[in-house]
């Protein structure tokens, strides 16, 4: 063996190493909530820890949806995740048709414009955005974290769906109109087909941001209504923290993510011009 090989082939174990000490470092935290999620009290406070439940339970499941607003709150977070989710699709991809199919005067600035947006820390609008919402009455309601969420998902909808729209040849849309397509029939038959792949990986990039924000909802609404995210940092006891019913409780709010992920999950690697080929 060469000593090129030789390199290569160490370089190889090395990086292959370096990877699965990555993984394991990863999945470790996920394990463990799982791990703690089916311990009873008795393990879990244990000195000696147990990489495997000695008496498996689902109490702490049981515990965590019995718990005060559990419920409540995970249907306030499937409504104000729906809600920003599809209006931010809705709003985002008429911007981004916009600016990539049309030319105006200030297009340049407002891209510009919504790259920057992106730059502003959430925590230095919190004040702002709560003394604005407060003053229209929007605070402690649904409606004001929907609309809140909507905007903060908004610039990045708008900025990935651009480059979608701009991937698919003019000659498509030009092709539709010779052909006696209006404007809005070259809209939904060309490009909202070929646009399909950028919506779905938007729209898990949106849920995933409206669902785990909880610094927002936290601070404006009242336990009542907030999310469940805002109920995993105020699930505490005169005792302390109940860590078997907390593991749970982030179990149960991890799956809606996942539950979407693998819903849509086989649209996200459809080419962009599949729809062009196929006619």
């Amino acid at each position: 063996m060469s000593a090129t090989s030789h390199r290569s082939r160490a370089g190889t174990i090395l990086a292959n190493t370096v990877g699965v000490v990555f993984v394991v470092l990863m999945a470790f935290p996920v394990y463990w909530v799982l791990n703690t999620a089916f311990k009873p009290a008795s393990e879990v406070l244990s000195f000696t820890p147990s990489f495997l439940p000695e008496h498996p339970t689902l109490d702490n499941f049981r515990s965590a949806i019995k718990a005060p607003y559990f419920l409540v709150d995970l249907r306030n977070g499937m409504i104000v995740t729906a809600f920003a989710v599809a209006g931010a699709l809705v709003v985002g991809f008429l911007a981004a048709l916009a600016i990539a199919r049309f030319r105006f005067y200030g297009r340049r600035a407002f891209i510009m414009v919504i790259l920057g947006v992106q730059l502003v820390p959430l925590l230095a609008l919190l004040i702002p955005l709560y003394l604005m919402l407060n003053r229209v009455d929007l605070t402690n309601s649904l409606i004001g974290v929907s609309i809140t969420y909507l905007v903060l998902i908004l610039p990045y909808t708008v900025w990935t769906l651009r480059g979608f729209i701009a991937a698919v040849p003019r000659e498509l849309d030009e092709a539709a109109l010779v052909d006696g397509c209006s404007r809005w029939q070259t809209f939904y038959r060309i490009i909202l087909p070929l646009t399909g792949p950028g919506l779905v990986a938007t729209s898990i990039y949106g849920f995933i941001q409206a669902w785990n924000e909880f610094i927002i909802i936290n601070t404006l609404n009242n336990p009542e209504k907030q999310n469940l995210m805002a109920w995993l940092l105020q699930n505490q006891t005169n005792r302390g923290t109940a860590w078997g019913p907390l593991m749970a409780g982030a179990i149960i709010t991890a799956l809606p993510v996942v539950a979407f992920f693998l819903m849509i999950q086989r649209h996200i690697a459809v080419g962009l011009t599949a729809g062009a080929v196929k006619g």
